[in-house]
């Protein structure tokens, strides 16, 4: 919404030299404009802080929930991602070496297509790019 105001600014700007050919009461109108823009910025800025704050708010409530249906999807995706990577990185490889050495080799175990399990899981734990932008602005403490 920002640069649509700081868009509409210059448009204005020139209307209203069109419009008054005073330059005292140009400018004064210029001015008033300018204000009035700065105050529906300042507002939305207000309503838009109201709105996090309020998902916030739900997101507090969502994790004193005891319902397994409210609180426990992210623990469910993170168990079944956990999962899903343990058997493909560490119960799988160990299995095959395991029946390779004790001369039974099992070569049709399952296998989990971790292209994409991993984007979920990475995205649950937070490991994307706002993490590192965080690290950088150095604010990763200021929840």
């Amino acid at each position: 919404m920002i640069p649509l105001i700081t868009t509409l600014l210059p448009i204005l700007g020139n209307v209203i030299d069109k419009i008054i050919p005073n330059t005292a009461e140009r400018e004064k109108a210029k001015a008033e404009l300018a204000l009035k823009l700065a105050e529906n910025e300042t507002e939305l800025l207000k309503l838009f802080t109201q709105i996090d704050q309020g998902q916030i708010d739900i997101n507090k409530e969502e994790a004193k929930s005891s319902s397994l249906f409210v609180a426990g999807a992210r623990p469910f995706i993170m168990w079944v991602c956990a999962s899903a990577f343990a058997w493909t990185y560490v119960l799988q490889p160990f299995l095959v070496f395991i029946s390779f050495a004790v001369n039974h080799p099992v070569t049709n175990l399952p296998s989990l297509s971790m292209g994409e399990i991993m984007p979920v899981l990475l995205g649950v734990l937070g490991l994307g790019s706002l993490r590192t932008y965080e690290k950088i602005k150095n604010a990763q403490g200021n929840h």
